[in-house]
């Protein structure tokens, strides 16, 4: 009774050593891409905040206004979705919208049917065209946004004249209303407009630039004075900083929602980075053209085995016409030195068949079926066509 017996490793079989040399440079790009993950986590994760961001005391930031505000015995809140910032809406609130831009064309309705009667005060820093006529009915922004920075009040608004200049130059309006103040007027245009509500005691302001109330300029010229009036006419403020991933700017205002609506943003960009550390980890391990190398193969291949797989190859695609015209063109060129024409010439009709026929001493026209016609029909015509190319060249080489 005979028992298996293992068979050994052959030269081909990968080794540990070799599968750690091939994954290593893919587990480093997966480690530094952690690594990155967690850093970035630990950056957002600490008290540093963006532009314009009450919390953030970054030259971009407004911590100054909100520390100003509170001597004043004014309290901040920050809010980023747009339920907080409607339910905040109150006579007693200032309720400041920091980037107006973000908001869609229905956050901007919601918002604005939010505000409009509720008596408090809006604040809308530097609305653009596609902003501030959904949430300021009768103001257009001006293209062409102004070309000084500091202006004049050149209004009776009372908290523009105490304040004097200030940093207001930016976006430039045009207000329908005859009761709204118009003031630091740049060219024709103003840069800041107050326009009271027709239905109770509240307004919308709407500023032309965020300068006033970043902490770098908040010193500078009247804008400490004309920021704590615009924001501290109130004892509440919330401050709206609009996020991307509010779910109100993708809510269309219908139940159906898609497979990728409900996954976080966090995956989707997650994903990207992993198909940018694939592409760099393709690219680092890709083989660079260049010459060839010889590599002494792991065994030893009979010609004859190589011979029998391509034919193997040929039958299994029923390939007869390329078989024939390999054997016809090989049977040429070991003809043509044994009758006098060049190899280079073997495969012409008009060199090879009349040397071959004065050779043979035979006409010429079965020669050229049998070395230049068609293929075979079936196996067995191109067995037959094996047969009549070896008697031909058994008998120009008999001597």
């Amino acid at each position: 009774m005979t028992t298996g017996a293992t068979l050994p490793n052959t030269s081909a079989s990968p080794t540990a050593r070799q599968l750690w040399t091939r994954a290593r440079g893919i587990a480093l790009a997966l480690a530094v891409l952690v690594a990155g993950a967690v850093v970035l986590a630990l950056v957002r994760s600490d008290t540093r905040h963006g532009a314009l961001d009450p919390r953030s005391a970054d030259p971009q930031g407004s911590r100054a206004v909100a520390e100003l505000l509170a001597d004043r015995g004014v309290d901040t809140r920050t809010v980023t979705t747009l339920d907080e910032a409607r339910a905040a809406a109150a006579p007693d609130t200032t309720l400041l919208v920091a980037v107006p831009d973000l908001l869609t064309g229905r956050q901007q309705a919601l918002l604005y049917s939010a505000t409009t009667t509720s008596g408090g005060r809006t604040v809308l820093v530097a609305p653009g065209i596609s902003s501030v006529e959904g949430l300021a009915p009768g103001v257009t922004a001006d293209p062409v946004t102004s070309l000084d920075t500091t202006l004049s009040p050149g209004c009776p608004l009372p908290e523009a004249r105490r304040a004097g200049d200030a940093d207001t130059g930016g976006i430039r309006y045009t207000v329908t209303s005859p009761e709204a103040d118009a003031c630091y007027p740049s060219g024709d245009l103003p840069t800041l407009l107050r326009i009271p509500d027709t239905t109770g005691d509240g307004d919308t302001v709407v500023l032309g630039a965020s300068d006033i109330l970043v902490n770098e300029h908040l010193e500078e010229q009247g804008n400490a004075s004309l920021t704590l009036q615009l924001l501290g006419s109130r004892p509440h403020l919330v401050w709206y900083i609009p996020s991307l991933s509010d779910a109100a700017a993708t809510d269309t205002g219908d139940d159906q929602r898609g497979f990728f609506d409900l996954l976080p943003s966090g995956w989707l960009w997650g994903t990207l980075q992993l198909f940018i550390a694939a592409a760099l980890a393709a690219l680092w391990r890709a083989r660079r053209l260049g010459p060839l190398v010889p590599e002494n193969l792991p065994v030893a291949i009979r010609a004859s085995e190589t011979v029998e797989g391509r034919a193997r190859l040929y039958r299994k695609a029923n390939a007869r016409d390329r078989a024939a015209t390999a054997l016809r063109s090989t049977t040429r060129t070991r003809l043509a030195p044994l009758v006098g024409v060049p190899v280079s010439q073997a495969h012409s009709p008009e060199a090879l068949l009349p040397a071959l026929s004065a050779h043979l001493h035979q006409d010429g026209q079965p020669l050229h079926g049998l070395l230049f016609g068609p293929p075979p029909g079936d196996d067995a015509a191109l067995i037959a066509l094996t047969d009549q190319l070896d008697a031909l060249e058994r008998e120009v080489r008999r001597p």
